[in-house]
């Protein structure tokens, strides 16, 4: 087949996302199938090389002032070009497509023109999600409308989870839904057979904090914890819309400790959370999003750092249930006390270096990117298939 993915981040941009689609371009070209990914520019001076045998065309595009491709202005500067580019480049047998769903309505369009199918990859529900970042009705209708569109025009739709294929069908989407779970990219994420020293101990939060996160609850627990473990430290590594009510919490606890990092590559994180007592994830409750997945979670327990997750959805039962076969950490409800315990309890009983080894063998055997890739590699196939029978 002729393959076409479509996604505004890609390689080497630091998100789970962009080495999810790097591994599934992989594996589509290693079963024979000719790549071409459509996409961003990066930044200035980011270093990175393409899986040989993959077509990356990269277009400028806008981005914020963190250099991220996040907002309005930003999605549309990749997403007007975008349809031009589908249009004039060679046809493909079949797209695959990563929100916004303004650049799946996009895709939508451009497909039906060529006449040809596309999967869309529903990560998770925009609209939902977008409770939070606005309140006018209008704004989150059209969103609304756009992602529907979006969704419901695909051949078929892959998620990472059976909470947003349960909320697809709420929304009345019947668009044939695959749950291909996630995983980390293990070919960067493991427990290393050396790490350097560091200076302190430390957790950490890697990845984007938006008002879903709720990650200032894990300011408040780390105030009460550095009361009785001073000189350990918590480290926020990313970015999000909520930085500066992070770091006005932090001023106003008073708290010492806390920094802030911008994003890093896989490459240097990894050994970061590798080093790290624990990582930290969470979810905010009662903003429409509880079945939602923090998939940062298998990067950390490739690395060999066991989880603190606190909120609802699906992590919370994955973390038990990884407890089965080794420590893999702690989810606890969204309160104060409860993080601080768990806190605690990570700083006393710290896993030591053959846990850590074996966490990361653990989900690397059972929770690698590969695997996903494999599985939608496999559903692009029979799509492919069935529309080759019925011409």
């Amino acid at each position: 087949m002729r393959i076409s993915i479509v996604s505004r981040i890609y390689s080497p941009e630091p998100s789970a996302a962009s080495a999810a689609l790097e591994e599934l371009a992989r594996e589509f070209n290693e079963r024979g199938h000719e790549v071409t990914v459509l996409t961003t520019k990066p930044t200035a001076g980011a270093i990175y090389s393409d899986p040989p045998g993959v077509r990356v065309r990269r277009a400028p595009v806008l981005r914020d002032r963190s250099g991220y491709v996040r907002g309005y202005l930003q999605y549309l500067s990749f997403d007007l070009p975008l349809c031009v580019r589908l249009l004039f480049q060679r046809r493909a047998d079949l797209y695959l497509v990563e929100p916004p769903p303004t650049t799946g309505a996009i895709v939508r369009v451009a497909t039906a023109l060529l006449r040809r199918p596309y999967i869309y990859d529903v990560a998770d529900i925009w609209s939902d999600a977008a409770v939070t970042a606005t309140s006018s009705k209008v704004v989150l209708f059209l969103l609304r409308c756009v992602e529907k569109f979006a969704i419901r025009g695909a051949t078929h739709a892959v998620t990472i989870s059976s909470g947003v294929a349960s909320r697809l069908k709420e929304l009345g989407i019947n668009t044939p839904v695959a749950v291909t779970g996630f995983g980390a990219d293990t070919r960067v994420f493991a427990y290393p057979k050396s790490l350097d020293p560091v200076e302190s101990p430390y957790f950490i939060y890697a990845g984007t904090y938006s008002d879903l996160h709720g990650a200032e609850v894990f300011i408040d627990a780390f105030a009460r914890f550095a009361e009785h473990r001073p000189g350990c430290r918590l480290l926020f590594v990313g970015n999000g819309t909520e930085r500066a009510n992070l770091e006005r919490r932090v001023r106003e606890l008073g708290v010492n400790g806390v920094e802030f990092h911008s994003p890093v590559s896989a490459a240097r994180l990894s050994p970061m959370l590798s080093s790290a007592i624990a990582s930290l994830a969470s979810l905010k409750p009662g903003v429409g999003y509880d079945y939602a997945f923090t998939s940062k979670a298998y990067s950390s327990l490739a690395a060999g750092s066991p989880v603190i997750f606190t909120g609802p959805g699906p992590t919370a039962g994955f973390l038990e249930n990884a407890n089965q076969s080794q420590r893999s950490g702690a989810a606890v409800p969204y309160e104060i006390g409860a993080i601080y315990r768990a806190l605690l309890d990570f700083a006393d009983n710290p896993l030591s270096t053959t846990e850590r080894q074996e966490l990361s063998n653990w989900t690397q055997a059972r929770h690698s990117l590969h695997a996903v890739a494999s599985k939608i590699v496999d559903i692009a196939e029979a799509t492919n298939a069935t529309r080759a029978g019925t011409r």
